[in-house]
């Protein structure tokens, strides 16, 4: 992947922002910034307000009032093309153009780095199989897209977004239909291109596990606010998880690992207030 820029640029803040969908708002007057450096995980309960918070902050969704902030410029500010050459983003739901190839697909990836009638470069070729190698997907490039399976098809989107080579990464949970194999490999991967290639990676993450065993840093949300956040082990701990998800856990010390792990022990009781 090409460098990407000093870390220090790469820093997104959420200024007071509120998101909604038609008549409902998800998300009111919440403030937060992103590491620009590291894996920065988003966790919370269904309808807490990940997806929109990363939706919005990759300016898929529009907000209704707040703004996001890149760099120290708000993202609105940026063209079309320029934006997607810092912010890759694999949303949950997408729909390919029928009769794609796999290949076909991973080259739509090359879209912001390509001019109006620009023809096809070594770059581009190269980050292309690159990218089909780091997702395990290269030996699928000529199959139809509509032939595979569901796994396989999200580790295809996977790749597309790798051939964008931007400094940052949104990924709204990536691991969706894969099986644990996958899902590990994945999860091994994005480790790989924050350490190695130094990108910036934000997640809509499930799995508190590997939240944990994988994150530097952790945001939960709940009802659209945050609850918490910061480094992996000041967020990691039963009190934040019960108050976030409402179930009570024990966290503990993965002994191959060494990082922490949860282990639910049922609904959290509510406490009596007479």
């Amino acid at each position: 992947m090409n460098n990407p820029p000093d870390p220090v640029s790469r820093d997104m803040t959420a200024d007071r922002l509120s998101v909604g969908y038609a008549e409902r708002e998800i998300i009111r007057d919440l403030s937060v910034t992103l590491s620009g450096t590291g894996f920065t995980g988003l966790l919370g309960p269904n309808g807490s307000g990940k997806s929109t918070l990363l939706r919005a902050m990759a300016r898929l969704h529009p907000v209704s009032s707040g703004r996001v902030v890149l760099g120290g410029q708000d993202i609105q500010r940026f063209g079309a093309k320029d934006m997607a050459r810092r912010v890759g983003l694999l949303a949950q739901g997408a729909v390919p153009p029928e009769g794609l190839s796999v290949a076909d697909l991973v080259r739509q990836g090359r879209y912001p780095h390509r001019a109006l009638f620009g023809r096809w470069s070594g770059a581009d070729e190269t980050a292309v199989a690159r990218a089909m190698a780091m997702a395990s997907v290269t030996e699928l490039a000529e199959r139809p897209l509509d032939s595979l399976s569901g796994g396989q098809r999200q580790r295809v989107w996977i790749a597309m977004v790798l051939a964008q080579e931007t400094p940052i990464l949104m990924l709204d949970e990536p691991t969706t239909y894969l099986d644990l194999a996958h899902q590990i490999d994945l999860m091994e991967l994005i480790r790989r291109l924050v350490d190695r290639e130094r990108v910036t990676v934000v997640a809509v993450l499930h799995d508190l596990n590997h939240a944990a065993r994988y994150c530097d840093h952790l945001i939960m949300l709940k009802d659209g606010r945050i609850e918490a956040q910061g480094p992996v082990a000041e967020v990691f701990v039963p009190e934040v998880i019960a108050r976030t998800f409402d179930v009570d856990a024990a966290v503990q010390t993965d002994p191959f690992s060494g990082k922490p792990y949860c282990l639910p022990r049922g609904r959290r009781v509510a406490e009596s207030t007479s």
